[in-house]
């Protein structure tokens, strides 16, 4: 198992958050703790770099459904950026990919933030 290894960085009006590695039952509850400590506001616009990570389960998907429900309540976003093919398969499956907006880069995704 490849441990997750996460970084933030405050951007003028947003968050930027790389997770790295694999995101499952274990590691779950450290991306929902360090998510909540590196929002400056719960309205933040948090943009996630997935493009490390290798590996998400349903726990893994339920943190990223709290955080967005979260923003959401306070006229945030949560957009999640340049998706490896199987955390991207996992999100089309379940349908979650039309709840959690998908971008191919970092870049567009950032971007796109002030459309919403």
């Amino acid at each position: 198992m490849r441990p997750l290894v996460l970084d933030f960085q405050h951007l003028p009006d947003a968050t930027l958050v790389t997770v790295v590695g694999e995101l499952d039952a274990t590691t779950s509850g450290q991306l929902d703790d360090f998510l909540r400590q590196a929002r400056r506001m719960p309205g933040e616009h948090l943009v996630l770099d997935l493009s490390a990570l290798t590996f998400i389960d349903s726990t893994g998907l339920s943190v990223l459904i709290k955080a967005q429900n979260l923003s959401r309540q306070h006229d945030g976003s949560v957009r999640l950026a340049a998706l490896q093919p199987v955390p991207a398969r996992l999100l089309r499956i379940t349908g979650l990919d039309a709840h959690l907006p998908v971008y191919t880069s970092v870049g567009d995704a950032l971007a796109a933030r002030e459309d919403q």
